[in-house]
């Protein structure tokens, strides 16, 4: 327990060093960049995806795009869960008035909903899609994710465990769909042989 106390003290205050930085130029501009794994763009970006392959007559970047969809779906499901049922400053209202969490109260005070990060579940279940059936996007869109997971801190709109929720979220939530996609895969093979072997 006191390992656990001394971990959390130790995120909070790394954080809210982080933060300090929050108004120089650099983090101001990654944080702006940042947005562009907010939900909308993230869809679109997925959508574009799939009609960029449909048009290009490429199976494997249609997947790709439906397993992005797919994986930021299942992730901002499961973040929206967490943020409802988990109540937890931001950063920089707890750098003012001080940190808490407790249990949700179903609150849509957006200074409320720290935990996950929901930018970097996103992000991560995005790249992580995009790398599977795009290998050639793998490190481009992962270091894109990473980067957008870093940027939370020293804005001051995360803590580093709200981070971390938010990839392993992200990670899980990709794993989850292709895990699906494969058994898709598999009965739509199977079913294809037998209706060739009924011919």
């Amino acid at each position: 327990m006191s390992r656990l106390k001394d971990a959390a003290h130790a995120d909070r205050k790394a954080t809210h060093q982080a933060a300090q930085a929050r108004d120089t130029w650099p983090v101001r501009i990654a944080g702006a960049a940042s947005e562009g794994a907010d939900q909308p763009p993230l869809i679109a970006l997925s959508l574009a995806t799939i009609a960029t392959g449909a048009a290009l007559r490429r199976p494997n970047v249609v997947r790709g795009g439906v397993r992005m969809l797919a994986a930021h779906a299942l992730a901002t499901g499961i973040k929206t869960v967490l943020k409802t049922n988990i109540d937890r400053t931001r950063p920089l209202k707890a750098l003012a008035e001080g940190h808490s969490i407790g249990k949700g109260t179903g609150t849509e005070d957006s200074d409320l909903n720290s935990f996950p990060s929901g930018h970097t579940a996103g992000a991560v279940a995005v790249a992580q899609a995009a790398a599977r059936d795009m290998p050639a996007l793998a490190i481009p869109a992962r270091v894109a994710a990473g980067a957008v997971a870093a940027i939370q801190m020293p804005r001051g709109k995360h803590y580093i465990s709200d981070v971390m929720a938010g990839a392993a979220i992200g990670l899980a939530s990709e794993w989850a769909v292709s895990a699906a996609m494969r058994r898709g895969e598999r009965a739509l093979a199977a079913w294809r042989e037998r209706r060739d072997d009924q011919k």
